[in-house]
C-alpha cells in the first residue's frame, strides 16, 4: 500500500516529482565519475563489436585473395602445396592460422580436412572438419560425409554411421543423399545393426528410385533380409 501511495503522489503531486528528480540529479552529480565510466564502457563495448566486425570483413577479403592459389592447387590435386603453400602463396594451414574467425579460414578448414583425408591423416582430417561450419545446403552435408569417411577408415563405425546419418538428413536431394545413405547402411552393417542398414537401403528404394544407387540398394537389402 505504501508503494502505491508513493506512486500516486508522483503522478498527482508535481512537488513530489520535482523532489525525486532533484534527488536523482544530486546522485548523478555525486557519482559523476561512475556514470561517465559506465557510459564509457558501453561505448567501448558497442564500438568494439562493430569495429571488430569491420576488421573481420577486411581480413576476410584479404584472406579470400590469399587463398585463391591454394584452391587452384587443390583443384589440380597438388594437395601438399595446397595445404602448406608454395613459398610465395599461403596454403590452407596458414590461412586458418593467420585469418582466424573469417569466412575464408572457415572454408580453409573444409579444404584442409579433405586433403588430410586423402593423405590418410584421418584424425587430423576430423579436427579440421569439426572446425568447419556452413549454412550451405550442399557443402555442410559433404563435410559430415567426409567425417564419416575418416571414422570409417579408423574402423570407428558408430561415429561413421552418426555422421553419414547427419549427411543424409541435411538437405536431402537426389544427387548426393543416396550416396550418403549407402555409406550409412555400410557402417550399420559393420556394426551388425542390419535392421538400420535395411532401413537406409529402403529409403533409397522408396525415395531415390532414379538414382544410380537404386539397384545396389535393392541387392544389398535383399541379401541382408535373406541372411537374417
Amino acid at each position: 500500500m505504501a508503494k502505491k501511495e508513493e506512486n500516486k503522489d508522483l503522478l498527482e503531486n508535481p512537488e513530489v516529482l520535482a523532489e525525486k528528480l532533484e534527488g536523482a540529479e544530486h546522485w548523478i552529480e555525486e557519482n559523476l565519475k561512475l556514470v561517465i565510466g559506465v557510459l564509457g564502457v558501453i561505448v567501448l563495448v558497442v564500438g568494439g563489436y562493430f569495429g571488430y566486425k569491420y576488421y573481420l570483413g577486411g581480413q576476410d577479403e584479404q584472406a579470400q585473395r590469399e587463398m585463391f592459389q591454394a584452391v587452384r592447387y587443390f583443384e589440380a590435386d597438388s594437395l601438399t602445396i595446397a595445404l602448406k603453400g608454395d613459398g610465395n602463396n599461403l596454403g590452407f594451414e596458414q590461412i586458418i592460422e593467420d585469418y582466424s574467425g573469417t569466412d575464408a579460414a572457415n572454408l580453409a578448414n573444409f579444404y584442409a580436412g579433405a586433403i588430410c583425408l586423402k593423405q590418410g591423416k584421418y584424425a587430423l582430417a576430423i579436427l579440421y572438419l569439426e572446425d568447419f561450419n556452413s549454412n550451405d545446403l550442399l557443402v555442410q552435408p559433404r563435410a559430415y560425409s567426409l567425417m564419416g569417411d575418416a571414422y570409417m577408415e579408423q574402423k570407428q563405425y558408430e561415429d561413421a554411421a552418426k555422421f553419414y546419418s547427419k549427411a543424409s538428413n541435411a538437405n536431402p536431394n537426389k544427387y548426393f543423399t543416396p550416396t550418403y545413405l549407402m555409406k550409412e547402411a555400410l557402417a550399420y552393417e559393420k556394426l551388425n545393426q542390419n535392421d538400420k542398414a535395411i532401413e537406409a537401403y529402403q529409403k533409397i528404394i522408396d525415395q531415390y528410385f532414379d538414382s544410380s544407387e537404386y539397384q545396389n540398394a535393392r541387392k544389398y537389402k535383399a541379401k541382408l533380409e535373406t541372411n537374417s
